[in-house]
């Protein structure tokens, strides 16, 4: 296919999905959860993401990329029980795992059993150290053809330019390449493609339809509309996309929250039309100041102008917010303060968030390789907060430099019991606050028991 005949046809494409009625964005279906296995499953009631006890859930931990196959490059190190018990041990509650496409059907409709059985495995890992797991079928520059993620290299389009440009890096050649953007158009603008997609998440939900441990599916990583112009992209193509895949994913399993993702391009507005569908949670990526250029200088405002559009993005769906990726290259100079900032803004609209990442050979991991934690960045990001709340959590701040958190609980159906992620690096915290007591603790956290409806809570070292 020549670039000119495809430039034809995705013009002639587009044309077809602007002129055609919007479709009504509806998934209706009834959950059909078994007993709860080694973690209480989670919904979304109220706008908020619950526990089975309708606790408010906030889920805070990291990305992990260990089966996650870009080009031909090796996987990478595994996650062990290790890196799992330290993460609870340090507060974390959630580990969003990318999962490959292309190594679950490395043939047309043959699926891999044996790589099922390690996401499987990697699921079961997590759920051990009392860990959520989030399943994101990642995709980056399309697909592993060109060096990316996501698709298999069967499926490509012919005879297209891949340029290699001198002086520009890897990365960049992907984003850059007519080949990739070709096959992302052809994605959007033809449902085949997309029909093969779902059949794909099928495969991967059904194999984990009856699991507790399992938080939910983030069902396309980093959307961008490029050809499309982004007005038309979200209303025409991308939220009748969602509306979609959840429907025929709800068909295998109703039972787990159905994340969906704003555009790549985090710091534009996605234009967002009301999806209804149970347990919907929306979710963008905030790298504002550290992923190009690293701008940021130590003012927060731009990051708080990113995380609020995106508050404000999900209000109107309307549907719960998580952020299933920020970070940045602790190499850098201003990275703890980045880190910080963000959390001290997480806390104040209390969002949960998975960092990029825990392994990665770059600054933006934890650990390097098999290399040891970087234990003093892990303590940067370790930090005091509520993982599970009754009632409504008004308000949530935490003190680096004095070791406090102080928590507002309203509308408590009391006496009810909140847990608190507490670090093991931080000393035992004690309580200030006459309508609550510590009552116990678990793995990186302490119980408190709220006594009063409306309560305020001071946890110090």
């Amino acid at each position: 296919m020549s670039a000119g005949l495809w430039l034809v046809l995705a013009t002639v494409a587009l044309g077809t999905i602007v002129l055609s009625p919007l479709p009504t964005l509806t998934a209706s279906f009834q959950p059909q959860r078994p007993p709860a296995g080694t973690l209480p499953w989670l919904s979304v009631r109220a706008g908020r993401i619950v526990n089975s006890q309708g606790d408010s859930v906030i889920l805070r931990g990291f990305n992990d990329d260990a089966l996650l196959q870009s080009g031909s490059a090796p996987l990478p190190p595994p996650l062990t029980i290790q890196d799992a018990l330290l993460m609870r041990a340090q507060g974390f509650d959630v580990v969003r795992i990318p999962v490959s496409w292309s190594l679950l059907e490395p043939q047309p409709r043959s699926f891999s059993r044996s790589y099922l059985r390690q996401v499987e495995a990697m699921v079961a890992l997590c759920a051990r150290a009392g860990l959520y797991t989030v399943l994101d079928l990642h995709t980056e520059d399309f697909g592993v053809a060109f060096g990316g993620s996501g698709a298999p290299s069967w499926l490509t389009l012919p005879a297209l330019p891949n340029w290699q440009l001198p002086g520009v890096s890897s990365a960049w050649q992907r984003h850059l390449s007519p080949a990739v953007n070709a096959d992302l158009a052809f994605f959007w603008l033809y449902p085949n493609w997309q029909r093969l997609y779902w059949q794909a998440w099928q495969v991967l939900a059904r194999a984990l339809a009856g699991n507790s441990a399992v938080a939910g599916f983030d069902l396309y990583n980093e959307p961008h509309p490029l050809p499309v112009p982004p007005g038309i992209f979200a209303p025409r193509i991308l939220f009748p996309f969602y509306a979609t895949g959840i429907r025929e994913i709800a068909r295998v399993d109703p039972n787990h929250l159905f994340i969906i993702e704003g555009n790549l391009f985090g710091d534009l507005p996605t234009r967002v039309d009301p999806l209804r569908a149970p347990d919907l949670v929306y979710s963008t990526h905030l790298y504002a100041g550290s992923l190009i250029g690293n701008s940021f200088r130590g003012q927060s405002s731009p990051l708080r102008s990113e995380l609020v559009q995106g508050l404000s993005e999900a209000a109107q769906i309307p549907a719960p917010y998580w952020t299933g990726e920020l970070g940045i290259d602790h190499q850098l100079r201003g990275a703890a303060a980045w880190a910080l900032a963000e959390i001290a803004l997480s806390d104040r609209y209390r969002t949960g968030w998975a960092w990029w990442q825990w392994d990665d050979p770059s600054g933006w991991g934890v650990r390097t390789g098999q290399g040891p934690v970087d234990r003093a960045w892990l303590d940067t990001l370790s930090q005091p907060y509520v993982q599970a709340a009754p009632g409504r959590l008004a308000s949530m701040a935490y003190s680096t430099s004095r070791h406090v958190l102080t928590v507002r609980f309203s509308g408590v159906p009391s006496p009810a019991v909140a847990e608190v992620a507490w670090p093991a690096t931080l000393p035992p915290p004690h309580l200030d606050g006459g309508c609550a007591q510590l009552v116990g603790a678990y793995p990186g956290g302490v119980r408190v028991l709220i006594s009063t409806p409306d309560c305020t809570v001071t946890v110090a070292a």
